[in-house]
């Protein structure tokens, strides 16, 4: 084996490896900033030994107990700092004092909740956004600081900082490591759910950059979302997340030609839609409305997805049962982006004057100004209407609101369409 392939043997087991070994370490130190700084030691001595001495049969162990060997080292001296004075106080009033419980045990427990403990505590509200993005990402999907930064086309400093100043903030709030109960999971678990669709989101359409989609986000939180299914299996709103990025993302490989131009929903190639992923988006769809989570916001929106699904033509796509499922949805999570979508919906279902009406009143209520998908759907609209200029104005318009160049590019060539 070459340098070239240990190295990659060696990002490979990382991206594997890394979520379950930061958990584990976790749960004993109590800290997921020196956890992830233990394993990365751990890496570093692999990076020196591996090329030289062959990648061992069970890399993943190998980590771990190079990494144990660490935290053990961490925590008897946290012990001998924290129990020094106490020791030597007690045994001047009252003789030898019996030693402590070795905690290095801890790390030989049944690792249990510990990955959802990880999840929790990456996503935990004392964070930013954006770094509670950057730290779930590093830690939970394994992805390097140079790979966040190119997904999300900012400085790889930047990420570096926000991941550095994430688990220096966890730390010195004394955030800790386990999984929310009572009425503190509700909010707690939304907070997570809405980190990994945006991850999601993000990758199926890039809101900056060149590309139309980064499937390798998508692949992320649709693995992430796998995981805290299996973790918190009677949360119907997991299930309804998971069901809407299954559906959602059995249709990557038919959003764009072989030149990266995007295609739109109505236009595309449903035969190339991922009929396993579907089928698995249903299954999930089916568990969240079984666990009494048939109204919840990503149950919904899954519901929205699978109708589109079940169509195997465009044409076929029952576009009332759409409507009717945007107004659940505006009453469950009020939204002008969810009235947008709705007043698409209707347009289909009974013409676009009806779409238009509701969004002239979007546009008069004035949130989504700086809204790109305002101005399309509006240019298409009044496109359909025979409204050519007012379209090819709007169509124009949006073209200055998006980040997507390849988004941009089409709005335009939709503008130039609307020429007499």
């Amino acid at each position: 084996m070459t340098a070239t392939d240990t190295h990659r043997s060696i990002e490979a087991v990382w991206k594997i490896e890394a979520p379950r070994l930061i958990a584990a370490l976790a749960r004993m130190l109590h800290d997921v900033g020196q956890a992830e700084d233990l394993l990365q030691e751990a890496l570093l001595v692999a990076l020196e030994r591996w090329p030289r001495d062959g990648v061992p049969d069970n890399p993943g162990a190998w980590l771990m107990t190079t990494a144990k060997r660490r935290a053990i080292d961490t925590l008897r001296h946290r012990q001998m700092r924290d129990s020094k004075r106490p020791a030597l106080e007690y045994e001047l009033e009252n003789g030898p004092m019996a030693p402590a419980p070795d905690q290095t045990e801890m790390l030989d427990d049944d690792i249990g909740d510990d990955l959802l403990r990880l999840i929790f505590t990456a996503c935990h509200p004392v964070l930013g956004r954006d770094m509670q993005v950057a730290l779930t990402l590093r830690m939970l999907g394994g992805l390097t600081t140079r790979e966040i930064s190119r997904a999300f086309l900012v400085p790889e400093a930047t990420v570096a900082q926000r991941i550095v100043r994430a688990k220096r903030m966890l730390s010195e709030k004394q955030v800790p490591f386990s999984v929310p109960r009572g009425e503190d999971l509700a909010p707690r678990l939304a907070s997570v759910l809405e980190v990994i669709y945006l991850i999601f989101n993000e990758g199926y359409t890039a809101t900056a950059g060149d590309d139309w989609a980064r499937p390798d986000l998508c692949e992320e939180a649709l693995r992430l979302g796998r995981i805290l299914a299996e973790l918190a299996a009677d949360e119907a709103e997991v299930h309804g997340l998971v069901a809407l990025m299954e559906i959602q993302a059995s249709r990557l490989h038919s959003r764009s030609r072989a030149d990266g131009t995007p295609i739109l929903l109505l236009e595309q190639d449903r035969t190339r839609w991922d009929r396993l992923l579907i089928q698995r988006g249903f299954a999930a769809l089916v568990r969240a409305q079984k666990l009494g989570g048939a109204d919840g916001n990503y149950a919904l929106q899954a519901a929205i997805a699978a109708c589109h699904a079940r169509a195997l033509r465009a044409d076929d796509t029952d576009w009332s049962s759409i409507a009717s499922l945007y107004a659940r949805l505006a009453a469950v999570t009020p939204s002008p982006v969810v009235e947008l979508n709705r007043a698409v919906a209707v347009s289909m279902a009974t013409g676009p004057a009806a779409g238009l009406a509701m969004v002239d009143e979007l546009c008069r209520e004035g949130t989504l100004a700086r809204y790109h998908l305002l101005a399309s759907v509006r240019g298409d609209l009044l496109f359909k209407l025979g409204r050519r200029a007012e379209a090819r104005a709007e169509f124009e318009h949006a073209a200055t609101l998006t980040g997507n160049t390849r988004e941009s590019t089409l709005l335009r060539q939709r503008a130039a369409a609307c020429a007499p």
